[in-house]
């Protein structure tokens, strides 16, 4: 749970890297940690969004700034679901109900997708010459394919340590990769029915797709209810602890950072 919202806090140091704010690290590690823990349990609209305003704006940044700081981190974390959707699903590893709309073939299909548009990226990172598109009145610039290769590592390794969070949960009785798996379809079908923290579809998911792997539903539930406590809910409640903390020192913190700016 730890290293995984490590892993989110460099999703903004990423943006502070692509922003070129000077923020110091460790007020964009607590206000990411802060916002991810909102954000997965509440929805997007109440961490990822108004929480980041709230608390970046609180600390001196502009409202374009962290615009593009949140339009990055969206960006970053869906690369790393992209990338390993895409191994997964091109190679098999989920094995899909027969009752279900999608079959294993479209699975495929659609992982073969997901591998398209991380080359398109990529390549769009490393050859495109025009660099600098605007959106709705916010100036966005194309990262190097550095850079994009580290936006795919970190948040790879932060789907993988959520993935392995459920999979030792369960007592490593199924193989890891099939957890990992069947986390990026309950993820995704999450999103689609907009239930905050996608309470109900995980299960439902988890407990269909693991079905014929020798698991008992008591052990599907017991291990998805320890992590929605570890990995939700003990977040949210240190999250609001460092709220209110940051809330209190904002006008102390953002006089620091405007002296820091204006240098």
């Amino acid at each position: 749970m730890i290293v995984s919202y490590l892993l989110y806090g460099c999703y903004d140091l990423l943006g502070r890297l692509y922003c070129g704010h000077k923020l110091a690290k460790r007020q964009v590690m607590l206000v990411s940690f802060v916002c991810y823990a909102f954000n997965l349990t509440l929805s997007t609209w109440v961490g990822g969004i108004g929480m980041r305003y709230r608390l970046y704006s609180r600390l001196g940044l502009p409202g374009s700034t962290i615009t593009r700081i949140f339009s990055l981190s969206i960006t970053t974390n869906w690369l790393g679901y992209i990338l390993l959707g895409g191994i997964i699903f091109t190679f098999g590893v989920v094995q899909l109900p027969d009752h279900w709309y999608i079959d294993e073939g479209t699975l495929r299909i659609l992982g073969i997708v997901l591998l398209l548009i991380i080359a398109v990226y990529l390549w769009f990172c490393a050859f495109a010459k025009r660099r600098h598109m605007t959106i709705k009145g916010q100036k966005l610039v194309l990262p190097s394919w550095k850079f994009a290769l580290a936006q795919m590592a970190i948040s790879s390794a932060n789907w993988m340590a959520m993935g392995a969070i459920i999979w030792l949960l369960m007592g490593q009785d199924v193989n890891y990769f099939f957890v990992l798996g069947v986390l990026l379809v309950s993820s995704i079908a999450g999103v689609i029915v907009h239930i905050p923290a996608g309470i109900g579809v995980l299960e439902a998911v988890f407990l269909a797709l693991l079905a014929g792997e020798h698991t008992s539903q008591g052990t599907i539930i017991a291990a998805l209810l320890a992590y929605r406590v570890l990995y939700y809910f003990i977040p949210l409640l240190l999250a609001l602890v460092c709220y209110l903390i940051l809330e209190s020192r904002a006008k102390k913190l953002r006089a620091k950072n405007e002296r820091a700016m204006a240098k």
